[in-house]
């Protein structure tokens, strides 16, 4: 693996060099995220970033997945927040969402299994989730009890930077990281914009179209990842189709981080926790390796 050496490392938070001077009470995110990439990236490593979807398969389980992904590797957890019109997701990833809703779950609820997962573990976790299920807990509320249940961070797919600047503008100014997504379709010249307006880490998009595995990744990926992380100081995770330890791999050499979601739903349902467990491990070895 080629040496990381990130300008982000010293923080995410900080405008080395600009003249721009911060409202004294403006809430910066905690850098908790940048830390555990940080923390990989010294050792010449790539973050692992594994996803589930909250009260799948069960709704009881979502705690016993969670602290299985966290003892096998996972530097940061993106927790789903089910949503009964997941565009941006494939077929693995909706049908979770849907068994999850039809099951009980609610974002309440998800925020109680975070709570629960926190009181016992401290790997950060980002909430993943569409505007929808946000505006209708209400926006205001939503962020404290994110941020009181033990989020870390939140990435809501379809608020692409300057969709709605209001809303922006509340969630960077709570004390959670705000994920941006980046996708081949975006002009290398937009990046350093996307990335302003956000914290963390950068979530590339390695292809267009919904999430799922994919037996091969593009090969124009490395190139890509190489054009963005020369164009940010945030660190550079990339997800979409990755389901094997040879394709983390692969991803790993290039990025400072990996994002794995419609494979570990998939290792879900062939053996539930300690299999979703055993499939993060061998994915964090060959990264390693």
């Amino acid at each position: 693996m080629r040496p990381r050496h990130r300008r982000a490392a010293q923080s995410d938070h900080q405008d080395h060099g600009s003249s721009e001077v911060r409202d004294p009470g403006e809430r910066l995110p905690d850098p908790v995220i940048s830390k555990a990439f940080t923390a990989r990236l010294a050792r010449g490593q790539a973050a692992l970033v594994p996803y589930v979807t909250a009260g799948y398969p069960e709704r009881g389980s979502t705690l016993g997945v969670m602290e299985a992904l966290a003892d096998a590797g996972a530097d940061v957890i993106e927790l789903g927040v089910p949503f009964s019109d997941p565009l941006a997701d494939g077929p693995t990833i909706q049908h979770a969402s849907f068994v999850s809703i039809g099951k009980g779950m609610t974002v309440h609820g998800v925020l109680d299994d975070l709570a629960s997962f926190r009181a016992r573990r401290d790997t950060p976790v980002v909430l993943f989730t569409y505007l929808n299920p946000l505006l209708r807990y209400g926006l205001t509320a939503f962020l404290r009890d994110a941020v009181a249940a033990g989020a870390h961070g939140l990435l809501v797919t379809d608020l692409p930077t300057g969709s709605d600047p209001q809303i922006e503008a509340e969630i960077t100014a709570s004390p959670l990281d705000l994920i941006r997504l980046v996708a081949p379709t975006t002009p290398v010249e937009r990046v350093p914009e996307v990335a302003k307006g956000g914290s963390g880490f950068l979530y590339y998009i390695s292809r267009m179209g919904v999430t799922g595995t994919r037996t091969e990744l593009r090969t124009e990926l490395a190139a890509e990842v190489g054009r963005i992380r020369a164009a940010v100081e945030l660190p550079v995770a990339v997800g979409f189709g990755i389901s094997s330890p040879e394709q983390a791999a692969a991803v790993a050499a290039v990025a400072d981080g990996v994002v794995v979601g419609s494979a570990i739903i998939q290792a879900l349902d062939r053996g539930g926790a300690a299999e979703a467990g055993r499939f993060l491990a061998s994915l964090r070895k060959q990264m390693d390796g």
